[in-house]
C-alpha cells in the first residue's frame, strides 16, 4: 500500500481555484458564497489590538458615556479586523476542505458577520451604541452553530490535511472566536450596566471598592469556590448518568484556599468543570463496582507571586494508550467517528463552549438555564457542560487548553497508566497579560 502524500498548493493557486469555483456557480445560476477579495485584503492589512483583563476593566471603572462610546468604537473596529484574518485563513486551506458543507457553513456565517460589522459607522451617541449592541447580539446568536460545524468539518477532512495543520487551524479559529466573544460580551455587559436603574452617568465618579464584577470580568475570582461549585455540578451530572446509588469520589482541597485573581468566570468554570468531570467519570468507571468508597480526587491550589497553579489528581487508571497520542487533537483519534455522530446531536453550542442541554432546550433553540443571579449571557458557562457522559465530543481537553492559553496560562496532563492522571492548570494572577492572539492570517504554509 502506497503512503499518502499531502501536496502543498501555493496560496495563489488556491485563490485561482476560488475564482474558478465562483464563475462556475454564476454560470449555473446558483448564488455565489465567495466574494471579491479586495475589501477583505484591506482589512487583513490591519493589526488586531490585543487587550488584557486589566484593560478590559478600564472602560467599566467609573463608567461614563465617553468611556462607553470608547469601548463601542474599540469593538467596532476589532470585530471585523479579527474576522477578516480568520476568513483569509479559511481561504488558504486546501480547496476540497473549504468546500466541505460544514466548513462552508462556517465561512458563510463569518463573511456575513464581516460584511455587517465592517459597515458600522463611528458610534457617537448612546442611541448609536444601542443599535450596535443589537447587531452584536444577533450575530452572537447566529454563530451558535459554529463550534459543532467546525468540529464536524475537521473530523470529516482529517484525511485531507496533516493532523498538526488541522489542529493549528482549529486552535487559531477558536482562539480568535473566544477573543471576539470576550470583547463583544464585555461591551454588552457595560452597556447593560450603563442603562441599569441604579447607574447615574452624571453622578460624581465613584467606584464601589467591594464590586466583584466589571462587565464579565470577575475581579476576585476565588479558585476554591469555583472548584467546589464545579465539583457539585460534576457530581450531580454523574449521579444522573450512573444512578443515585453509585458512590462518587470525594473532592479534597488543600493549599492556598484564599487565592484570588481577576478572570472571566465562565472560562475558569469550563476548564475546571471538564477536568473534574473527566476525573470523576474515570474513577467511577474504574472503581465504581468495587466495595468501599472510591479513592478521592485531590486538588491542590498553589499561589505564587505571578501565577496560581491548580493540580487535580485522580486514581482513575490513567489515559488509554490509543488516546494519549491524540489527546489534544480536535480531529484525530481512534474514536473520531463516535465524536462525529455525537456532534450531530448537538446542533448548537454557545461560543464559550457551553453545550446546550438537549433535554431542556426550548423550541426556539435557546437553553433554559439558570445563571445564579448573574447577567444572563449566551456565552456564560455558569451551568457548565450538560451533556451526559456517553455523549463524548472529543473537544473537552483541547478546548480547555485553548481557554487556559488565551490569558497566557497553561494546561498540562501527566498520565500514569494503571494509576491515574495529574492535571496542572496555570493561571496568570495579575490580569496584566494580553490575550494570546494569532493576529495575522498565517496559514499560507498549509
Amino acid at each position: 500500500m502506497q503512503p499518502t502524500v499531502t501536496r502543498r498548493v501555493p496560496t495563489t493557486v488556491r485563490l485561482k481555484q476560488w475564482h474558478l469555483y465562483h464563475k462556475k456557480r454564476l454560470a449555473s445560476g446558483a448564488p455565489s458564497p465567495w466574494r471579491p477579495a479586495a475589501i477583505l485584503d484591506e482589512w487583513v492589512q490591519r493589526e488586531a489590538r490585543p487587550i488584557s483583563l486589566r484593560q478590559l476593566t478600564f472602560f467599566g471603572r467609573t463608567l461614563t458615556e465617553n468611556r462607553l462610546l470608547s469601548s463601542a468604537n474599540y469593538v467596532r473596529t476589532e470585530l471585523p479586523t479579527r474576522l477578516a484574518h480568520r476568513l483569509r485563513d479559511m481561504q488558504t486551506l486546501p480547496y476540497v476542505v473549504v468546500t466541505n458543507p460544514h466548513m462552508s457553513h462556517v465561512y458563510e456565517l463569518y463573511y456575513k458577520a464581516f460584511e455587517t460589522l465592517r459597515k458600522v459607522r463611528e458610534i457617537k451617541t448612546v442611541d448609536d451604541n444601542d443599535r450596535y449592541c443589537k447587531i452584536i447580539t444577533e450575530t452572537l446568536q447566529e454563530h451558535l452553530t459554529v463550534i459543532p460545524k467546525l468540529a464536524m468539518g475537521i473530523i470529516e477532512c482529517q484525511s485531507l490535511m496533516k493532523p498538526q495543520e488541522t489542529d493549528k487551524f482549529m486552535n487559531t479559529l477558536l482562539r480568535s472566536r473566544i477573543s471576539r466573544r470576550v470583547i463583544a460580551e464585555q461591551h454588552l455587559a457595560l452597556t447593560e450596566t450603563f442603562h441599569a436603574p441604579w447607574h447615574f452617568p452624571d453622578a460624581k465618579l465613584y467606584q464601589d471598592p467591594s464590586a466583584e464584577f466589571i462587565g464579565d470580568v470577575f475581579l476576585k475570582c476565588n479558585a476554591k469556590e469555583v472548584i467546589e461549585e464545579c465539583s457539585q455540578r460534576a457530581k450531580s451530572l454523574a449521579r444522573e448518568a450512573f444512578g443515585s446509588a453509585r458512590v462518587l469520589p470525594e473532592v479534597n482541597l488543600e493549599g492556598h484556599l484564599n487565592a484570588t485573581f481577576p478572570y472571566i468566570l465562565s472560562h475558569l468554570q469550563y476548564i475546571i468543570g471538564e477536568l473534574l468531570r473527566n476525573s470523576i467519570e474515570a474513577v467511577v468507571e474504574r472503581c465504581g463496582h468495587l466495595p468501599g468508597n472510591p479513592a478521592p480526587i485531590e486538588v491542590l491550589i498553589c499561589e505564587a507571586p505571578h501565577h496560581v497553579i491548580i493540580r487535580i489528581s485522580d486514581q482513575g487508571g490513567g489515559i488509554p494508550k490509543d488516546i494519549l497520542p491524540n489527546l489534544w487533537s480536535f480531529g484525530k483519534g481512534p474514536r473520531s467517528h463516535i465524536h462525529l455522530e455525537n456532534l450531530e446531536r448537538v446542533p448548537r453550542m454557545a461560543a464559550t463552549m457551553q453545550e446546550l442541554k438537549l433535554s431542556t432546550t426550548s423550541t426556539n433553540g435557546t437553553a433554559q438555564d439558570a445563571n445564579d443571579g448573574r447577567r444572563p449571557v449566551d456565552g456564560s458557562l455558569s451551568s457548565l457542560t450538560y451533556r451526559p457522559p456517553n455523549l463524548r465530543l472529543g473537544m473537552g481537553l483541547p478546548m480547555s487548553r485553548v481557554y487556559a492559553e488565551y490569558w497566557a496560562g497553561n494546561l498540562e496532563l501527566h498520565s500514569l497508566e494503571g494509576y491515574g492522571v495529574d492535571a496542572f492548570l496555570t493561571i496568570s494572577k495579575l490580569g496584566n497579560k494580553n490575550e494570546q492572539l494569532s493576529t495575522r492570517a498565517s496559514m499560507d504554509a498549509i
